[in-house]
Order: C-alpha cells, then sequence, then structure tokens
C-alpha cells in the first residue's frame, strides 16, 4: 500500500495498510495505491540480514484481477525466466489459497497455515493407485481427518531443533506431518510444520516443499519479512512513496520504477561500492551509535551519490580544481551524507 491523496488518482482506493500505525482495536486502512510485489531474497557477504530486491511488479485495482492471480502471473514470469533453478515462493497467508496450487513444476510454495484449517491424512491411494477393474465408484482422495493445525500437533511427536531466524538463533519443538489441506490444495500432499517455543505464539507452517530439512524452511520464512525492509525503504529512502501522479500509465510505472532502482543500488554497492570504511565511517559521524557493524540501505545510498558527484565535478581537465570547485563538491558530499 502506497499512500495517495486526490479524488482522481488511477487505482486509489481504501484498502488494508499494514505499516499504518492505529489504536488497538481500529482497522489498519488507508487510501492509496496496492502493488503485488515479487522480490528476489539474496544473503550478501556484507549484511547480516537477508536482502529483499523487488523486480517484478502489478497495480491491483477493485473489480480487476484478485491479487492472489496477478501473484500466480509473477510466480510463472520468473520460473520460465530460469526453468533450470528451483523457486521457492514464500508469501504471507493471503496467498496460501487454491489460486496457487497449480504453479509451475520448479516452483514450491510455503507460508502460514490458518488455525481453523481442516487437514486430513494422506489416502494410501494416492501413493499407490489401485487399478479400478470391479471396483464401482470414484477412488477415495482423502484419508481419515486429523483436525486443526493445533490437533495435529496434539497427535504428533515433536522434535526440538535449532532454528536461525533475524539473526538469533532458538530452540523450538517442531511437530510436522506429511498430510492433506483439502480445502486449498485438494488431493496435493503437503507438509505442515507446527512450531512451539516457550513465551511466544505457536505457529503452523504449510509447504509444498518435500524434501527440504524443517530448519531451513523455518529460516526461509523467516526471509520473509525482508520485503517489509524493502517496503520500508522505498516510502522513505528512495522516494516511491511520494509520487503526485494521476494518471494511469504514470501511477502504473512510478512505483515500480522507484523500486527498481533500490534494486539497482543494492546491486552497485554488492558489486562495486562496499567497502570496511563505510561502516566506520558512520560510526566516527555518530559516535553514540555503537553497535552498528554491518551498511543499511541509506548506507549504500549516500556511497552512491558520493561517487555519482565526484564523477561528475572531477572529470579530466588540464590543471588543479579551484577553491569553488572544491567547496561545491564538499558541500554535495555533506548534503548526499545528510
Amino acid at each position: 500500500m502506497f499512500r495517495r491523496s486526490g479524488k482522481k488518482v488511477h487505482g486509489a482506493v481504501w484498502a488494508y495498510d499494514g505499516s499504518r500505525q492505529v489504536a488497538k482495536g481500529q482497522a489498519k486502512l488507508s487510501r492509496g495505491t496496492t502493488f503485488v510485489v515479487a522480490a528476489v531474497v539474496v544473503d550478501l557477504p556484507f549484511a547480516d540480514r537477508p536482502i529483499a530486491l523487488p523486480v517484478l511488479f502489478r497495480l491491483w485495482r477493485p473489480g480487476g484481477q484478485p491479487k492472489t492471480i496477478l501473484a500466480r502471473e509473477l510466480i510463472g514470469r520468473i520460473a520460465a525466466a530460469r526453468p533450470d533453478r528451483e523457486v521457492h515462493v514464500v508469501a504471507d497467508g493471503a496467498y496460501m489459497c487454491s489460486t496457487l496450487r497449480q504453479l509451475p513444476a520448479n516452483v514450491s510454495l510455503t507460508g502460514p497455515l490458518p488455525r481453523n484449517a481442516a487437514l486430513y491424512e494422506v489416502h494410501p491411494d494416492l501413493d499407490n493407485p489401485p487399478t479400478m477393474r470391479g471396483r464401482r465408484g470414484r477412488p477415495r482422495t482423502r484419508g481419515a481427518r486429523i483436525g486443526t493445525p493445533a490437533e495435529l500437533a496434539a497427535t504428533t511427536t515433536g522434535v526440538q531443533v535449532t532454528v536461525t531466524r533475524y539473526g538469533r538463533s532458538a530452540t523450538v519443538t517442531v511437530h510436522e506431518r506429511r498430510c492433506l489441506w483439502y480445502g486449498a490444495f485438494r488431493s496435493q500432499p503437503v507438509r505442515v510444520l507446527v512450531m512451539h517455543e516457550p513465551r511466544r505464539p505457536g505457529l503452523a507452517l504449510l509447504t509444498t516443499d518435500t524434501t527440504t530439512a524443517a530448519t531451513e524452511l523455518i529460516a526461509r520464512y523467516s526471509a520473509r519479512w525482508s520485503i517489509e525492509s524493502a517496503f520500508f525503504d522505498a516510502k522513505n529512502v528512495t522516494g516511491a512513496g511520494e509520487a503526485r501522479n494521476r494518471t494511469r500509465l504514470a501511477v502504473e510505472r512510478t512505483v515500480p520504477f522507484g523500486m527498481l532502482t533500490q534494486t539497482l543500488v543494492i546491486l552497485w554497492y554488492h558489486l562495486s561500492g562496499h567497502s570496511p570504511a563505510v561502516v566506520a565511517e558512520h560510526r566516527q559521524r555518530a559516535r553514540w551509535y555503537t553497535t552498528k557493524t554491518h551498511p543499511s540501505y541509506p548506507d549504500m545510498l549516500t556511497k552512491l551519490r558520493r561517487t555519482l558527484i565526484a564523477a561528475q565535478y572531477c572529470a579530466d581537465l588540464p590543471g588543479d580544481p579551484t577553491p569553488e570547485q572544491i567547496r561545491t563538491i564538499r558541500l554535495a558530499w555533506e548534503n548526499a551524507a545528510a
């Protein structure tokens, strides 16, 4: 959700805004444009957390295609671009539905499972289809009813594992079972992981990935938070949330262009701009910030601005720079740092 004002802004509607701070009990609603975004999550050597690189976008409009269909289109484009690689999609609960049941063969889906989801055992006929000669009726597509994720955890032995999430390691109890969520995925077998840890609410995850270890799946789901950080940076640092245009083409292009620029900034910093001196210089400038050990996205953007300013004012000209040129570039560097 990118908040917008004005009566004639294309695609602007009242919708859910997860980033809005409201009093307890009030609805998180804002008026603006809503985009479905697909990002590639990467681990970079200079960062202590996963970083999301937004790559594909679709504007959602009431009366148009649902968000889940738009998401399926984006997933299909990514899978078609790299058919030689496995694509592991991680999404929030709104996208764990029947629309994303049929995905390309090289794509897996992981996300939270509703608390009231009705789970069933996998019927033996699904794994070993019997011959239908002499049998009447349609073959069974599900086995005995398990119940909700809480009931699954109560009847499944838990295993304690150590997982790393959000830069921290913790020991959690995982109850895992191969089963069916017939309401959304019909007879497609899935894996359900129900996690419990002290002083935290339980979490149930569903995944179509049948081979990856549970610890890696939990870490993969926790990396989904990186796209929320990307949205925050796009709105407050890159400037994608400051658009003031109204026409259809402008609205559809401005936010994607801003977020693609953010992706390019991070790629440039990774390939050409990183230096340990970036963090040291920041801590020298802000001595009270003693816990900073890794560069942030504003640090990357500042480094790029300084590089562009230096390239602009340091052309191959004969002679030494004039005092006016030196003062100009120093002022530009200070503005970039600010």
